[in-house]
């Protein structure tokens, strides 16, 4: 009987997971199956360029995965139930359960709403293509002076007003900081960030909270009234509550609790990469959700579970946040370092060259997912035979 690996959800660390878990892992002991909601691969880095009226590639995950021997379902997670080691999924044949050895979750996360009134009903969010793409629809049917107010002034907030006022000169691009914009930058970094916007005239208000979106407007708690034809919410993210329900370890914030491997504490027939897993970088401080992490956090599930199936030493993969990589539009952007308590140094990369590099970045990572046999050894590592032993054949699902 193959061990059966399932990797939850097909984004950055878990296409990039699989696509080198068939690499490394004998055929004739595993098998891998991804089950991801969409049926394109999604690159979230490049949503708000593609809400801005841009094409990003999206390629077929079938296409992705075609001649690894990777199982792909497209189907919608439902329920964990890690006792029983089953997962269980809706789609358009009406879903079913999915029997596994060896779980990566990595289901990602979505925007949070973080309870303010309204944001369900009337703001848009860039976290999904579909999200992406009717938050588009909406931008086209704005007019001359259509005022569009982008809420949150973390990096994705940043990078949509930025890219919305540089795709779309004829709207009017409001961003609103909870404290002084651009706090995580260096003092350079800051000024960088606030010339740019004086360039691509993007309104900055400051020190303000939203405590309420409504349908042509959204309200501060200091009872300020900005006008609005599309808010756009950034205000943070959260992750899919399904680990959570599932009596998997959890921290405050719904991500799984691991180990140095990424290893769920509760449960080690569970790993997690991405933004669903709560991972203690080696600064001792929780890794933050970014493409960084999710490669960090995603390399070092592969070694693990190749290392403990295969018998062999399990390398630890540094994890670390090097700093931030800020696009703003796509003739500008800033590169911040930080140093080991993610507090920025003092000098900054911006300009054009800055805007090539993390556009390097974003090509780079998308072509990673896209070619996941490049390099596939002849010889693939086979399982010990304690591994074969624990794959289990009397609850196993059809996939």
């Amino acid at each position: 009987m193959k061990h059966r690996i399932v990797v939850l959800g097909a984004g950055y660390a878990g296409a990039f997971t699989a696509g080198n878990l068939v690499r490394r892992l004998s055929p004739a002991d595993t098998e891998v199956t991804v089950i991801n909601a969409e049926e394109d691969f999604v690159q979230r880095l490049r949503m708000h360029q593609l809400a801005a009226g841009q094409e990003i590639d999206s390629p077929a995950l079938a296409d992705v995965f075609a001649g690894t021997g990777i199982r792909l379902r497209v189907a919608r997670v439902t329920a964990l139930d890690p006792e029983r080691r089953i997962v269980t999924v809706a789609d358009a044949d009406g879903g079913g359960e999915i029997g596994y050895d060896t779980l990566l979750y990595a289901m990602g996360s979505a925007v949070a709403d973080n309870g303010v009134p309204g944001i369900a009903e009337h703001a848009f969010h860039v976290t999904s293509r579909p999200a992406a793409l009717y938050l588009r629809e909406r931008l086209d049917e704005l007019g001359e002076g259509g005022r569009v107010v982008v809420v949150g002034d973390g990096w994705t907030g940043i990078e949509s007003a930025a890219e919305f006022a540089e795709s779309r000169p004829n709207l009017s691009v409001t961003l609103v900081a909870r404290g002084e914009l651009g706090a995580r930058l260096s003092p350079g970094g800051r000024r960088h960030l606030r010339r740019t916007c004086e360039r691509l005239g993007i309104t900055i208000v400051e020190h303000t909270t939203i405590e309420a979106v409504e349908a042509t407007r959204v309200i501060a708690t200091d009872g300020t009234v900005i006008a609005s034809d599309a808010t756009v919410w950034t205000g943070g993210f959260s992750v899919n509550p399904i680990a959570a329900a599932s009596g998997v370890q959890v921290a405050a914030t719904g991500q799984i609790v691991v180990d140095r491997t990424m290893r769920s504490v509760s449960h080690p027939d569970v790993y997690a990469a991405g933004d669903s897993v709560y991972a203690i970088g080696d600064n001792g401080l929780p890794l933050p959700m970014s493409c960084a992490s999710a490669g960090y956090t995603g390399g070092q599930a592969l070694d693990a579970i190749v290392g403990r199936l295969t018998g062999r030493k399990i390398a630890h993969t540094k994890l670390v946040y090097p700093g931030n990589h800020i696009s703003l539009g796509r003739k500008d952007g800033i590169l911040q370092t930080v140093d080991a308590t993610g507090h920025p140094k003092p000098k900054y990369m911006g300009g054009r060259r800055a805007a090539r590099i993390k556009a390097g970045i974003v090509t780079i990572s998308l072509w990673a997912v896209s070619h996941p046999t490049f390099g596939m050894p002849k010889r693939r590592r086979r399982l010990t035979p304690a591994a074969n032993a624990s794959s289990r054949g009397d609850d196993r699902a059809a996939v």
